[in-house]
């Protein structure tokens, strides 16, 4: 039997400017969700954006959000939302709000550290409020989405896990290609699966041009994949050497199609829940 990869699809991030083909209100981005899922995405991973097109962590944005997805009858993606979506962060319990408030929220993204991102400002990801991410989590049945973006972090997972505040398997979202963290590189992607506990679940994405050399080592290594205008949002080159620019869809449509190369099979959200240890898909 083929082995099961599960796409990813980041639609829309707190950074990426105006000017590509972002989807920006809850309209635009559940209409992404659903398209994406139909081309192949198992998980949609959700930032919102306020009406200046910048990152927010607005509960009401997320719950139109989410609300608009699941009026597709036929749509059971699984909805993944982040805890660190806004340009300017709000305190703590703004972070998590959504978590606490909208039930359909199935996965959320655990930044396991503070780092300095791209030489401009401060990730900041206090133990503090990992503490009260942790909790959330666990309350509200969310399965964490450990996104990691250099080696030290895996030892801030590994603590959490030891304290009983995340269960295992762990799933890692290894982010290579941010100025402050890893570069997205084969080698440091083959070393970070190299030190995370056996049985653990991963996937992996390249930001820019490291989108397409991490897509294709983490099918090699076995892992599991994330694409998206989060993280790139150039497709390719013409005939002409002009920049092809993407939208979600054709980015998931070329994961599906390098899965399939691979010889292995694309996930269906019901496939992914039972990999990913998340209960059954309930309209």
């Amino acid at each position: 039997m083929a082995k099961k990869t599960i796409i990813t699809a980041a639609l829309t991030g707190a950074l990426t400017p105006r000017g590509y083909k972002i989807p920006e209100t809850p309209e635009q981005i559940a209409a992404d969700a659903y398209a994406c899922w139909k081309a192949g995405a198992a998980v949609v991973h959700l930032h919102m954006r306020d009406d200046e097109g910048l990152g927010t962590m607005d509960r009401e944005k997320f719950a139109e959000t989410v609300r608009l997805i699941r009026a597709h009858e036929d749509c059971d993606v699984v909805i993944n939302c982040t805890s660190s979506g806004a340009v300017k962060m709000p305190p703590d319990e703004g972070r998590i709000q959504h978590f606490e408030t909208l039930p359909e929220i199935e996965m959320g993204s655990f930044d396991a550290g503070s780092m300095n991102w791209g030489c401009a400002y401060v990730f900041e990801n206090s133990p503090r409020f990992l503490e009260k991410l942790c909790d959330c989590y666990l309350r509200n049945d969310v399965k964490p989405e450990m996104e990691i973006f250099d080696r030290g972090m895996l030892g801030n997972v590994n603590y959490y896990v030891k304290k009983g505040l995340v269960k295992t398997p762990v799933y890692y979202q290894f982010v290579l290609g941010v100025l402050g963290g890893l570069e997205a590189t084969p080698e440091n992607l083959l070393n970070l699966v190299q030190h995370i506990p056996e049985g653990s679940l991963w996937s992996a994405f390249g930001i820019g041009a490291g989108h397409m050399p991490i897509m294709y080592t983490a099918l090699a290594l076995g892992g599991h994949i994330r694409v998206g205008l989060e993280d790139n949002v150039v497709y390719g080159k013409d005939e002409n050497g002009e920049k092809i620019m993407a939208t979600n869809v054709m980015l998931v449509e070329r994961a599906v199609r390098a899965v399939k190369d691979f010889g292995n099979d694309v996930a269906t959200p019901a496939e992914a829940r039972e990999i990913l240890g998340i209960k059954p898909f309930v309209r």
